[in-house]
């Protein structure tokens, strides 16, 4: 029998965040996936530095890639040291793949990475999501519903 998904994954050390994705998008699904990375990849995220609010990952060929997501190089390395925003192959379960393909394919839905991390064991991670881009309307909605929680928590405090 196949072991059930965590609620949670354990999030050691979060490098980087993509905090608009939850403004911009619907998520849907959660997905952890490993990253193949280089030395000196390894050593830029260890140190705390990687930006990923302006990337997406994308399935060409039974594989899926993370495009756009920028490592800036080590300031220790020499000349073998990476591109900055070269693709990334994440490492999924051939299930999980399909899945992602079905979505984008089918149902018009976008691959978002949320988070870079390092987990319990030493390992980088990306914390992926099936996401539905919101509209203006959707958009305001939420912030004023955010805003209506925020209020109702100070009357709360305030008065409970």
């Amino acid at each position: 029998m196949a072991k059930p998904r965590p609620e949670e994954f354990d999030k050691q050390k979060v490098v980087a965040e993509n905090r608009r994705a939850r403004y911009d998008y619907f998520i849907e699904d959660k997905y952890e996936a490993g990253i193949i990375l280089t030395g000196t990849e390894v050593k830029s995220l260890r140190f705390g530095s990687g930006t990923i609010a302006e990337s997406y990952a994308e399935v060409k060929d039974d594989e899926v890639w993370l495009i756009n997501a920028n490592i800036p190089e080590w300031s220790h390395g020499n000349r073998h040291n990476h591109t900055p925003t070269r693709p990334r192959k994440l490492l999924l379960k051939r299930r999980e793949i399909n899945k992602f393909y079905g979505a984008v394919m089918r149902k018009g839905m976008t691959i978002v990475p949320l988070s870079i991390y390092f987990n319990s064991k030493g390992k980088a991670k990306l914390e992926l999501a099936l996401a539905k881009g919101k509209k203006a309307p959707d958009k305001r909605a939420t912030e004023k519903d955010r805003d209506w929680k925020r209020q109702q928590g100070r009357l709360m405090r305030d008065h409970g």
